[in-house]
């Protein structure tokens, strides 16, 4: 059969199956992203500093509440990967899994109702600044400086972007005797 005589039907079928194709191609792309952000957090995670070291230590904190499912916990992960590579040295990085009801507690107790929130502890382990939503890298650099250098935080309490907790989210269960896992 000539190229003259294909049907004009089959070649609208064959350009709408193009265009499937290209649309599924962009989602793929799209959801791969979203995933190697998730799996950027669970990695982080993985890396933290447990609560319960942190607060022992010595060290100030910079406790993170995350979910994987929070689009503005994966914005701001690449910036929390770059500090805690910068700041690790002089500053204890926790991850606490809002999705593991193990963390409860501390959900309660440092009143979070939104993600990401971060609870900033002096070297003694007592809350003395939080933030919530997304933050600027550059406020987050200055507000950690000052906790090293005891001193008060200039963006404490600051709000930015948020993914809000409420009751419809999935909770997880986590491994309770384990204090190092995050997930």
């Amino acid at each position: 059969m000539s190229e003259n005589n294909i049907n004009p039907l089959n070649r609208i079928r064959n350009i709408v199956i193009a265009l499937i194709a290209v649309i599924l191609g962009i989602v793929l792309v799209l959801s791969s992203q979203t995933t190697v952000n998730a799996e950027s957090l669970e990695s982080q995670a993985k890396q933290a500093t447990s609560l319960e070291v942190a607060v022992n230590n010595g060290k100030p904190s910079l406790v993170e509440f995350y979910a994987n499912w929070c689009t503005s916990c994966q914005a701001m992960a690449k910036d929390l990967a770059t500090l805690k590579q910068e700041y690790q040295k002089d500053v204890n990085f926790v991850m606490l899994n809002v999705d593991n009801s193990k963390w409860l507690p501390e959900v309660l107790n440092y009143e979070v109702d939104g993600i990401p929130h971060f609870v900033f502890l002096n070297n003694q382990g007592v809350a003395i600044a939080s933030t919530i939503g997304e933050q600027p890298l550059s406020i987050f650099e200055e507000n950690l400086q000052a906790l090293i250098a005891n001193k008060s935080l200039p963006y404490a309490n600051n709000k930015g972007n948020i993914s809000p907790l409420n009751s419809q989210n999935q909770i997880i269960e986590g491994n309770n005797d384990n204090p190092t896992n995050h997930s």
